[in-house]
C-alpha cells in the first residue's frame, strides 16, 4: 500500500541528513560572483503563491543584464508585455514571498533566490530596464532573503544542453494543437500557431 509521508522525520527515514556545508550554504545577500551570474542570465523562473495557496511558476526572458542588482540585498526586473492575465503580479500583491531560479545557457549550475517582492512604478531605475528602446512601466523589486548555488545534477540527468538528446519537433504537439486540446477551440491549429508566431515576433516588449 502506498505510504504518504507527512513529517520531516518520516522523510529522514529515506534521506539522510546533508553534510554541514550543504545544509548551511545559503546566504542572505547577493555576493559579487552571484551578481555576475545573474548579469549573465537571460532566463529565470519566478515562483509565486496566491492567498489560497495556489502556486504558479512563470518563465521570464530578456537579454543578459536585464535583472538589476540594485544593492547586495535587492534585485529588480521589468514587467514586459504579455497576455495580461497578471498571474505573477496578482500573486505578489496577495503573498509577497517569491522564489527565483536563474539559468545561464550551457551552464549546469543554477542560482536560487528566495525573498519578498513588491511591484513598483515610477522607479528611477526603470530606464535601465529598457530593452530595444522600450522602458517598462512597472518593475518587480525583490528583497533577497536567501541565495544559494544549485548543483548541475538535474541538467546532467536530463541532458538538457545536449542538442543530440532533443526530441524531433515533428513528434511534439504545436502550440496551436496544445491550445485546441486545452480549450476545445474550433480554430484550426495552424491559425493559432501563425497568430502566436506573429505575436512573438512583433510584440516582444
Amino acid at each position: 500500500m502506498t505510504r504518504v509521508l507527512r513529517t520531516e522525520a518520516e522523510l529522514r527515514e529515506f534521506v539522510s541528513e546533508p553534510n554541514r556545508a550543504i545544509a548551511e550554504k545559503a546566504i542572505d545577500h547577493i555576493d559579487a560572483e552571484s551578481g555576475r551570474f545573474i548579469a549573465a542570465s537571460p532566463f529565470f523562473l519566478l515562483a509565486t503563491t496566491a492567498a489560497d495557496g495556489t502556486c504558479d511558476v512563470s518563465p521570464r526572458g530578456d537579454p543578459p543584464g536585464s535583472v538589476l542588482v540594485l544593492d547586495e540585498h535587492t534585485l529588480a526586473f521589468g514587467d514586459r508585455k504579455g497576455n495580461r492575465r497578471l498571474d505573477s503580479l496578482r500573486n505578489v500583491l496577495q503573498q509577497p514571498q517569491v522564489g527565483m531560479l536563474f539559468i545561464v545557457p550551457g551552464v549546469g549550475e543554477t542560482l536560487r533566490v528566495n525573498g519578498t517582492a513588491e511591484i513598483v512604478a515610477d522607479a528611477p531605475y526603470l530606464p535601465r530596464l529598457a530593452v530595444e528602446g522600450v522602458v517598462p512601466t512597472l518593475a518587480v523589486r525583490i528583497h533577497v532573503r536567501e541565495l544559494f548555488l544549485h548543483c548541475r545534477k538535474a541538467f546532467a540527468r536530463s541532458s538538457l544542453w545536449k542538442p543530440e538528446s532533443w526530441p524531433d519537433k515533428k513528434s511534439l504537439p504545436t502550440p496551436g494543437q496544445l491550445a485546441r486540446s486545452q480549450t476545445g477551440s474550433k480554430v484550426p491549429a495552424k491559425v493559432i500557431d501563425a497568430a502566436l508566431n506573429a505575436d512573438a515576433r512583433f510584440n516582444r516588449y
